[in-house]
């Protein structure tokens, strides 16, 4: 028999946190079984029905979602909106019906006319530094609320600072590699949610994060899920 995920509750309690106060950088990602992060360049290429149910209900317990601005033109983000029905349950919950996108920019190089800021159900974030363009901040402002975090280049601890103190201390990385990179480096990753694709993909198809330098974090498992021959794998931040 075909393995299967588990029903929508019992998989929402696997993924739930108990402390929803203190902030928590949980990343979602799929990779290959030997590593890629992208099939033809496209990580929507490595996923399937399961994979979309894991990413749902991931983005369900979260309240606000951070992505960079390269993840946002390959993927083809459009405006964030929960279904009427995950939306009643955020509420049924004390959580927002809808949740803000967090777009990290440090050339603020976005379209103003993107669907990620024209078709949001709520106003988007835009996070970049000090030194970004200022007409590009004045010009971004008119369709998001731009946090500046950092002088030079956007610090990850300031990011997480930031989103918390507008009420948003759970925050789900959903990519690209460079701020997965980021966020190890400054050591703001506290749980990683891996789904494992069946397929031996080869090629130059880069990893599911890359930085200047290494940075080694300890994870711990939690969970493995399994449907078909895609794994899910939670890891959290070892003690």
């Amino acid at each position: 028999m075909r393995a299967q995920l588990p029903h929508r509750a019992q998989l929402i309690e696997r993924y739930r946190v108990p402390d929803r106060l203190t902030p928590r950088v949980r990343v979602n990602f799929i990779a290959s079984l030997d590593g890629a992060a992208t099939h033809e360049g496209l990580s929507g290429g490595l996923n399937n029905a399961d994979d979309k149910i894991v990413f749902d209900t991931l983005r369900l317990l979260t309240d606000v979602i951070l992505v960079g601005a390269g993840t946002v033109r390959a993927e083809g983000y459009g405006g964030i909106r929960m279904t009427a029905e995950d939306a009643a349950w955020r509420v049924a919950h004390g959580l927002s019906a809808q949740l803000p996108v967090a777009i990290v920019s440090g050339r603020l190089d976005l379209d103003l006319g993107h669907p990620v800021f024209t078709e949001a159900a709520t106003r988007p974030i835009v996070l970049t530094h000090a030194a970004a363009p200022a007409d590009r901040r004045v010009a971004l402002s008119a369709v998001a609320d731009v946090i500046v975090c950092g002088e030079d280049a956007i610090d990850p601890r300031l990011l997480v600072a930031a989103l918390a103190a507008r009420g948003l201390p759970q925050i789900l990385c959903e990519g690209g590699p460079h701020l997965f990179g980021d966020l190890v480096a400054a050591d703001r990753v506290d749980e990683l949610c891996l789904s494992l694709s069946p397929l031996i993909e080869g090629g130059a198809a880069g990893r599911i994060a890359v930085g200047a330098t290494a940075a080694t974090r300890a994870m711990e498992l939690l969970h493995v899920l399994r449907a078909g021959d895609m794994l899910f794998l939670r890891y959290a931040r070892s003690h």
